[in-house]
């Protein structure tokens, strides 16, 4: 069977098993959200926190709880890390270095996972579960209790109340992950992914010489962490490495798990409004960016003509026999158009402009389809904004799901569109001024270019992918990368709660003759146009001097 073909057989069935969960996964995260009913474990976390689950929250009250609940667990996974020595499991491996804990636990609270160490002898066993693996859970958690936050703000009228955040988190974790990750980390094991609490085992090298293969508790963290869009790996290797994902099952049921929720929760945005088509409008749109991505990759990849290609015959540097050019490319694609930021090969060994097409996916704002919660409310920026510039040409208020769009409301959307932008582009160009960068890069040119933009792509998207040529292991990178990652998470939440807040106070306006039908074919168009039109007007100037230019030399 050549490459293609079982990329494109792959592809197919991926498609096929997100289509087969999309309407009742999808309807059931909308009755997860909008049941009054608390399940009895859920009673007994509140009464534990000392929450009432039944008083609701405005918008200030909703984002003081996501930003103090994301402190203390900064707080909590830097201690792991730190006092690591005197925990179960570690074995023997010493506290973790203020710098890499700090910036590990800012990672992975923002969904992150960007890793500046090498797990297999940095991490032991149990900051691997009881830190990370969890931080997975409830950083996934955050990002879909402030995308319902923000699909009340549709739904509701005349109120300042947007639910509980303690509410929308636990049962996120509860309903939805939890059981989901159970599940399918079983279905990993079976399919051959491991799952051990050993250090590792004693082989035996062709020469002769003794060594050891790293093992741990992979198919647990394997799961959650597509699952909730996190990406960081238990091994150095990430998705590449045989022993987290070992074959063409695993590679296929870690993409429909990357992809699942924020497909799914398309449809749960419909139920929730009242009008489905409204979800089916904005999965078209993430479908086709998706789409185009994948389809430069794959031709890009598949027809690379640099010198190593051509004297090769294929483009296979930095890329699993196991997997070849088409699984390659739909796993960079897919992991970059969410926020998951998992690899199963090296995104640093693509061609010029196949490594464009990763880069691109978060430039846009990882929106097609995004991440767990993150890629809604973030396409949901973006038709505010595409109705914004509609009502400008027509001379009128622009609405949206009966909603006039006013100046607080886009004021709101442009803060949290500008956000990334805003990191990516300054951390980028003093990076780019510092002396000591040129160290650190492992090419030179346009794609030693394209390693820094995409090192702050990653962390300002909250992605966590790399270009691995660049060393991001100084004190700039560290703490310029965590700025990023902390600004690029927290400061759109808090646009995207302060629109949520002023929506939900508003009356709902009847249609008229003159309201821009947003179900069609025409607003799909439109929203289209004004994601790739803001990339480009933004970015354009930094991808002529990286990934263009080197795929032009």
């Amino acid at each position: 069977m050549s490459d293609t073909t079982a990329g494109l057989i792959q592809l197919g069935l991926l498609l096929a098993a997100l289509a087969a969960v999309y309407r009742p996964l999808g309807d059931y995260l909308a009755r997860v959200f909008s049941t009054e009913k608390h399940l009895k474990l859920e009673k007994g976390l509140y009464r534990l926190f000392r929450v009432n689950p039944d008083a609701e929250q405005r918008w200030p009250t909703y984002a003081a709880g996501v930003l103090g609940f994301s402190f203390v667990s900064v707080v909590l996974l830097f201690l792991l890390q730190r006092l690591q020595p005197l925990l179960p499991w570690s074995l023997g491996r010493g506290s973790v270095s203020p710098a890499v804990a700090f910036n590990t636990a800012i990672s992975f609270v923002t969904n992150t996972n960007w890793q500046s160490y090498v797990p297999e002898t940095t991490m032991g066993h149990f900051v691997q579960m009881a830190g990370l693996t969890v931080q997975n859970f409830l950083s996934a958690a955050v990002g879909l209790a402030v995308a319902i936050a923000v699909t009340r703000g549709f739904v509701r009228a005349k109120t300042d109340r947007l639910g509980n955040f303690w509410v929308d988190l636990t049962r996120g974790t509860v309903r939805v992950l939890l059981p989901m990750a159970f599940v399918f980390a079983v279905v990993l094991v079976a399919l051959g992914v491991v799952q051990s609490l050993k250090a590792g085992v004693a082989v035996t090298h062709p020469d002769g010489s003794p060594g050891t293969v790293a093992l741990a508790p992979a198919a647990s963290q394997e799961a959650i962490k597509e699952l909730g869009t996190n990406g960081g790996g238990i091994f150095n290797a990430n998705s590449a490495h045989p022993l987290e994902n070992p074959n063409a099952w695993t590679n296929l049921v870690e993409l429909f798990l990357i992809l699942v929720i924020p497909v799914s929760l398309t449809r749960a945005f419909g139920t929730l409004v009242g009008h489905r088509r409204q979800g089916y409008v904005l999965l078209s749109v993430m479908g086709l960016l998706w789409a185009a991505s994948l389809a430069l990759i794959w031709f890009s990849e598949a027809n690379a003509d640099n010198p190593a290609a051509l004297a090769a015959g294929a483009s296979m540097e930095g890329k699993e026999q196991r997997f070849g050019i088409g699984l390659t490319s739909l796993f960079a694609d897919t992991t970059t158009g969410t926020s998951t930021g998992a690899v199963n090969g090296a995104h640093d060994s693509l061609s010029g402009l196949g490594g464009g097409g990763p880069l691109l996916n978060m430039l846009y704002g990882e929106i097609s389809p995004g991440g767990v919660g993150t890629g809604l409310y973030g396409i949901l920026v973006l038709a505010i904004i595409a109705m914004f510039l509609a009502g400008l040409m027509v001379g009128r208020t622009p609405e949206y799901l009966g909603k006039k769009l006013g100046r607080r409301e886009v004021t709101c959307a442009a803060i949290a569109m500008l956000a990334m932008p805003t990191v990516v582009l300054l951390g980028s160009g003093i990076a780019l001024l510092l002396p000591g960068t040129a160290g650190a890069l492992g090419n030179t040119g346009a794609h030693g270019l394209s390693e820094i933009l995409y090192g702050y792509a990653s962390t300002g998207n909250n992605n966590g992918s790399a270009f691995g040529g660049l060393t991001a292991t100084n004190d700039w990178f560290q703490s310029s990368f965590g700025v990023a990652m902390a600004f690029g998470r927290f400061v759109p939440i808090l646009a995207v709660l302060c629109l949520a807040g002023s929506l939900a106070a508003q009356r709902k306006v009847p249609e008229t003759a003159g309201t821009l039908p947003t179900t069609g074919p025409l607003f799909a168009t439109l929203l289209t146009g004004t994601v790739v039109l803001v990339a480009a007007l933004t970015f354009i100037p930094a991808l002529a001097l990286g990934p263009i230019a080197e795929a032009l030399a």
